[in-house]
């Protein structure tokens, strides 16, 4: 499996124009004919293509620079160079496209299929043929053809999901994934188990589907850099809904785990606050009384805190109440923007 990688710098160089061509018509009874050189083929563009199949610009970590193919010259009889090949690149959807000296966002490829032009082939040049005229009839020039554009490009790479699962290493987060779907991620019952994103696609019983992005643990002060959660949290920014994943088997610490969580999002990108989330209590089966969840619960009630689901992701228990919930507003959302 490839490695994740989701920033990659890489040099783009655009196929050169071919030469014009310097050649006069000769046959059997014509001597001296006119010119007949002809244009050179237009070099190669570079396009990015977003493919749904890659899911990481590890393609890009140990190769850098591409060219494209550069227009053949023009030949005698005006027959004109072949054009350069385009250099297709695919590149995972989601992926942002800089100009890397400017900073300027070149494109988003959101959508499977999207392309964009990233460095345009230079035009061929210009045969002797085109330079003829009464004076001049035998004109000895032709046109070179213009290079290619040339840039350096930064890919970034966010993730498109529908669901972003957040929370503190070691809360469960991979287990439900791999409960839910049949994404296979690492699991281990240590912290930081998940050193990438893992993405999911959860299968409905009527056959509809999401996907759910599993972000490695956050901790406090992730927004600032610290642990390993500081270059995942820009995964999160794509997705319609939020789950809080917290580990209810803490009791008196678990209210407070899912207040740092905000406020590691709030300190990151305050637009995330506004997405519609959920809350996922996990490992009720480490808590034997029953009461006791059902009074984890009326605290987070209390401090009107919504949408609260008591889950394992070990035995399943309550997994299937919160999938289809989130598939609900899943649906209202798309129903809003339709709307819009």
């Amino acid at each position: 499996m490839a490695r994740f990688v989701d920033q990659a710098k890489i040099y783009v160089k655009a196929g050169d124009g071919g030469a014009g061509c310097i050649s006069f018509r000769r046959e059997k009874y014509v001597p001296k004919g006119g010119p007949d050189g002809g244009d050179g083929g237009d070099g190669g563009d570079v396009i990015l293509v977003a493919d749904s199949q890659i899911h990481t610009l590890y393609d890009f970590y140990h190769r850098v620079h591409f060219r494209a193919e550069n227009g053949k010259p023009g030949m005698g009889k005006k027959k004109k160079g072949r054009d350069g090949e385009d250099l297709i690149l695919k590149v995972p959807v989601g992926t942002i496209v800089k100009d890397a000296e400017t900073g300027e966002i070149l494109g988003d490829l959101t959508r499977p299929g999207q392309t964009l032009v990233v460095a345009r082939g230079g035009k061929g040049g210009r045969g002797n043929a085109h330079f003829a005229t009464s004076i001049r009839q035998a004109p000895r020039i032709a046109e070179p053809g213009t290079p290619g554009e040339e840039r350096w490009l930064i890919l970034e790479l966010k993730l498109i999901a529908d669901v972003g699962l957040v929370g503190f290493p070691n809360v469960g987060k991979s287990t439900l994934l791999s409960r839910i779907s049949a994404a296979k991620p690492k699991i281990a019952d240590y912290p930081f188990t998940t050193l990438e994103p893992n993405l999911g696609v959860v299968k409905l019983f009527d056959g509809n589907t999401f996907i759910v992005a599993d972000i490695p643990g956050l901790i406090e002060g992730a927004h600032k850099g610290i642990g390993l959660g500081h270059e995942f949290l820009k995964h999160i920014e794509r997705t319609r809904i939020i789950l809080y994943m917290l580990d209810i088997s803490k009791e008196k610490e678990v209210i407070k785990d899912y207040q740092i969580l905000k406020n590691e999002l709030k300190l990151f990108n305050p637009q995330l606050l506004e997405k519609e989330y959920f809350i996922a209590l996990n490992k009720i089966d480490l808590i034997s009384d029953p009461e006791k969840i059902k009074n984890i619960v009326k605290l987070f009630e209390k401090k009107d805190y919504e949408k609260i689901y008591p889950i394992s992701a070990v035995t399943g228990q309550g997994v299937i109440d919160l999938i289809y919930a989130m598939w609900n507003e899943l649906k209202r959302i798309k129903e809003i923007k339709e709307y819009q």
